[in-house]
């Protein structure tokens, strides 16, 4: 978790804006739901002056082995579809974070989701969920 907020600490956003409707916000629920990934919900943070990307968009995966699925197939589909590589990747067992720099993914197992609660804390945050 620590690795993860230094890492997102340090890089700055691009002064481009990403909308919903971009290929790579598009690109990455696809990535998700192919692997079955749960609750999958998207932040958008664009009008929160102190947010460290334009998006989060949470999910939740059943075991580690399926956290890492899901991480791997947005690496590989953004890859193919948007030509783009992600910033940083922080693999862990229970939470991974993919970050494009102004979308960051975060993988949870449920566990995790709701002690860390990043919904909450990004409460101020429009919320769309994926289905």
């Amino acid at each position: 978790m620590e690795k993860a907020l230094i890492a997102l600490q340090e890089r700055k956003k691009t002064p481009a804006r990403l909308a919903k409707n971009s290929r790579l916000f598009k690109t990455i629920i696809n990535a998700i739901q192919e692997k079955k990934g749960e609750g999958v919900v998207s932040l958008d943070l664009k009008k929160i002056d102190e947010a460290v990307a334009d998006f989060f968009i949470l999910c939740e995966a059943r075991s580690n082995i399926q956290i890492q699925a899901i991480a791997q197939n947005i690496v590989d589909q953004v890859a193919i579809e948007c030509g783009e590589k992600p910033y940083h990747v922080e693999r862990g067992d229970t939470w991974t974070l993919v970050d494009y720099v102004n979308i960051v993914v975060h993988i949870f197992q449920h566990e995790q989701r709701m002690f860390y609660n990043l919904e909450s804390l990004w409460e101020d945050a429009p919320r769309t969920e994926h289905k």
